[in-house]
């Protein structure tokens, strides 16, 4: 067999004899991290702001918004402030969808071009699996407490088992939508935007005149103090765009010819438009409500002022979204395990994702309130987003976005993304040096990086991750980069 006729070979390998892919709503998705052809590529850029949009309407997001004022001390004015810029975080995941058809696989296989072949598989394996299950987790346990709050007030008797039921459930129909795959998360989520979004709206508008539009905090915070919360808000607005660098998944079946800047802005708008509107609708109920909704929950609040014929149709928006997102998560991480070697097909894969990330949220439903558990793992999860995003981005501004699929499934020594016996020791020494600047100025309430504790409790683990992550690997890897696309 000669050299040139062994790369196609390595790229449909997980491909059975006689075996057709389709991508269609109605079908099991087979395909997996295989190659698309310039011949099944289909859709448009704006197809991707209803796939993003449909997450955004999410609990979470109101889980999120509460805490800026009721849990960090910030005055609604500050808390919205730090909503809108955090969000200009979105066009890093618009970026990292246009690597998906320059290269027509997986975002998963496309980072060998930045860690090598065999380092790749180290951060995937944690970061594209292991870490997925745990934001599985924390969508899940949202849904988890409010659907079983709900299934308390209609008199389910047993309080601990009705989240753990509602996780089952929700956890199943969501590896069902990631088996089907991309098809139908393209045609299904355009509707299910629509949906979420007059939910929420009802819930808001019968909500608006017990909020309490003009509250201030008894006790307004000032110098360090406010600096402090600022920066720690600043950074769980941020994970919540670092944690999508599955984007170019979504968008690897778009015809190659697509504009960069149509797949950049469906992206980041589809995440904004709805996330900012849910997230400071968050902010003005976490400083209506008192701290007894830190034993509570944020969602009895929500459900003690909707009326008895809302009050489902919420929790349903609730577990729709929670779906949504999750299909997503679900679906891109069924593909980690194929890029890192292991013979799995993708389906039996999103059902072992599935299972990793429901038996996390059963923990988290038994060991904590909703809020803690969400802002302890969001700002604990940077330290592995922050760098591996920014790295990603910076490869493909480096790259100028050219990745040829054969290459990147050419996995022989000597091989373009072979390096140094298989590691791209600029891209792993990057994500290393960033993840630990990130944890050296991380802030939280069990633990703070001394670096940021030196400051007086200001979180930089953002800024500071993402400009160590991005200039050390524009240093070391810029040069070798340039050659490979001959620039």
């Amino acid at each position: 067999m000669s050299e040139a006729s062994a790369v196609p070979l390595l790229r449909d390998a997980a491909q059975e004899p006689g075996t057709e892919f389709v991508d269609a709503a109605n079908t099991p998705e087979t395909r997996g991290i295989e190659l698309i052809d310039d011949a099944q590529r289909h859709g448009r850029a704006r197809d991707l702001f209803f796939v993003w949009s449909a997450p955004g309407v999410s609990v979470l997001n109101i889980t999120v918004g509460a805490s800026l004022t009721l849990v960090l001390g910030l005055e609604i004015w500050q808390a919205l402030l730090v909503v809108l810029v955090s969000s200009v975080l979105a066009i890093l995941p618009g970026i990292v969808a246009i690597s998906g058809p320059a290269a027509g696989t997986s975002g998963s296989v496309i980072q060998r071009a930045i860690y090598g072949i065999h380092g790749n598989k180290i951060v995937i394996a944690f970061y594209g699996w292991f870490i997925s299950g745990v934001f599985l987790a924390l969508n899940w346990v949202a849904a988890s407490f409010i659907g079983g709050e709900l299934l308390k007030r209609w008199g389910f008797p047993d309080p601990v088992l009705a989240p753990i039921l509602v996780a089952v459930v929700v956890s199943a129909i969501t590896v069902l939508v990631a088996v089907y795959g991309h098809a139908l998360i393209l045609k299904a989520y355009m509707a299910i935007s629509i949906g979420l979004f007059v939910i929420f709206a009802l819930v808001i508008g019968f909500i608006a005149p017990v909020l309490d539009w003009g509250f201030a905090q008894p006790a307004p915070l000032e110098g360090m103090p406010l600096w402090a919360s600022i920066t720690i808000a600043f950074a769980l607005m941020a994970s919540s765009p670092l944690s999508f660098s599955n984007s170019a998944d979504m968008a690897r079946y778009l015809p190659r010819e697509t504009k960069a800047s149509g797949i950049i802005g469906a992206t980041a708008l589809g995440q904004l438009f709805p996330a900012v509107l849910i997230t400071a609708f968050g902010v003005v109920l976490g400083g209506t409500v008192g701290p007894e909704t830190l034993e509570n929950g944020i969602e009895y609040s929500l459900l003690e002022n909707l009326p008895a014929w809302l009050a489902p149709l919420f929790v349903l928006g609730v577990l729709v979204n929670c779906i949504s997102l999750n299909g997503m998560t679900t679906y891109t991480a069924s593909m980690a395990l194929q890029s890192i070697g292991v013979p799995i097909r993708r389906i039996p894969s999103a059902i072992l994702i599935g299972a990793l990330g429901c038996a996390f949220t059963i923990v988290l439903v038994l060991a904590s309130d909703l809020i803690s558990a969400v802002n302890l793992m969001l700002q604990f999860l940077l330290i592995i987003s922050v760098p591996t995003m920014g790295v990603y981005v910076a490869d493909i501004v480096l790259r100028r976005n050219r990745y040829d699929g054969d290459d990147l499934f050419d996995e022989r020594p000597g091989g373009m993304f072979w390096y140094l016996g298989g590691f791209g020791v600029a891209g792993l020494v990057s994500v290393v040096v960033g993840g630990f600047a990130t944890a050296m100025f991380l802030s939280t309430t069990v633990w703070s990086g001394p670096w940021g504790a030196a400051l007086g409790g200001l979180d930089l683990s953002v800024p500071v991750g993402l400009i160590v992550s991005v200039g050390l690997y524009a240093l070391l890897a810029g040069r070798k980069v340039r050659a490979q696309i001959g620039a």
